[in-house]
């Protein structure tokens, strides 16, 4: 499994041009996005795993976590992290899982963030979807387990 997670000061996702998702941030609050993304032989442990990860990785300011400053998290669904671009100039999305495979190990880094204690906002699992946040730092994460 592969993520990006974004410190954000605020974020949003609309699909059919209403909002499906945000983050409740006022007063300098800080929150995250996790774009998450499935391949083929990813597990629940792995899923578990990662859902950890987000939610104790100290990038929020003065080193603190989503944990210790209890900041929402935004998750979305996202195939295109598994995009190949090695041959030519058209991605290849093989190695990104199907939905069937992907949807329930994404179901499962929101509901194991939740049983950490997270406030959990979602996407909607393979819609087109419109994302708006406004990244604070810049800070930008790669995570992969």
């Amino acid at each position: 499994m592969k993520a990006i997670l974004q410190r954000v000061s605020a974020a949003s996702v609309s699909v059919d041009g209403k909002t499906v998702g945000e983050l409740p941030l006022t007063d300098g609050a800080q929150g995250l996005v996790a774009l998450i993304g499935v391949t083929h032989d990813d597990t629940e442990a792995q899923a578990a795993t990662l859902a950890e990860k987000i939610w104790r990785l100290r990038i929020l300011d003065g080193e603190r976590s989503a944990a210790d400053d209890h900041a929402p998290i935004l998750v979305i669904s996202q195939f295109t992290l598994y995009a190949n671009t090695a041959k030519g100039r058209r991605p290849s999305w093989n190695a990104a899982a199907p939905g069937p495979v992907a949807e329930p190990l994404v179901e499962k880094v929101i509901s194991e963030l939740r049983a950490l204690g997270a406030a959990v906002e979602t996407g909607r699992f393979g819609a087109h979807m419109h994302v708006a946040l406004v990244n604070d730092g810049p800070v930008t994460i790669s995570l992969e387990v």
